[in-house]
């Protein structure tokens, strides 16, 4: 057990490892996905559609586009027209709509119509970034990875834990500071907490208990780099 915490000077970056991963834990023992879907193609649909939006948008507007299809069977179906009206809300809808309906006939054509547990086959899919494929790696399959968006890497250069210029390089730092086992949890348990305590306008680096925990001598706001 780590000793007791000394208030009046910035943690080293081994003790701001261990405090930020025990902290996160007691805070978030439990980290369900916060995309509603039943199996890997409506998550993967749902991560899609999370791009530039938020997951209660997205959760608002599947239960429509999942009734009328879900799965790439059913999907393949609708016409880019139909997926639009559908997903609107959630905003950059003709570029998600049409990389919905295709990457459903790609999952027919090339995968029996089931989505891949593998990351390379997930990035060659239209619309699936390196992030959208890591979080379906993650969240469907269970397999390890770390999925940075611009939130994670906000908070990471808030807590000393990278000084990455952009997301992929604040996910080889984060990988690099915790262990593999803790790599899934973690992604979920910093978005919460930087949804609760650590927002980009409501924290400067000096306000939720974790910066001010890791850096008690700060006296300026954090400057990020932005991703």
């Amino acid at each position: 057990m780590r000793g007791p915490i000394n208030l009046s000077s910035n943690l080293n970056k081994a003790d701001r490892i261990a405090y930020i991963d025990d902290k996160l834990q007691s805070l978030y023992p439990t980290t369900p996905v916060p995309l509603d879907h039943k199996d890997p193609y409506t998550l993967l649909i749902a991560v899609l559609l999370s791009a530039q939006c938020t997951d209660q948008r997205v959760n608002q507007v599947t239960p429509r586009l999942f009734s009328k299809a879900d799965c790439p069977e059913d999907m393949v179906t609708l016409s880019v027209e139909d997926i639009q009206s559908i997903i609107r809300p959630c905003g950059l809808s003709p570029q998600k709509s049409r990389a919905i309906h295709r990457l459903s006939e790609l999952l027919i054509a090339h995968h029996g119509s089931e989505v891949p547990a593998d990351l390379d086959a997930l990035e060659k899919l239209p619309g699936v970034g390196h992030k959208t494929a890591s979080v379906v790696m993650a969240q469907a399959f269970g397999l390890p990875t770390f999925p940075v968006d611009t939130h994670i890497h906000r908070l990471a250069q808030r807590w000393g834990l990278t000084r990455g210029r952009n997301v992929a390089e604040t996910e080889r730092d984060l990988k690099h500071a915790f262990p593999e086992a803790r790599w899934n949890a973690l992604h979920l348990q910093i978005i919460y907490y930087g949804r609760e305590y650590c927002t980009a306008r409501g924290c400067d680096g000096r306000v939720c208990e974790i910066c001010r925990t890791c850096y008690p001598a700060r006296k300026h706001p954090k400057r990020c780099n932005k991703a």
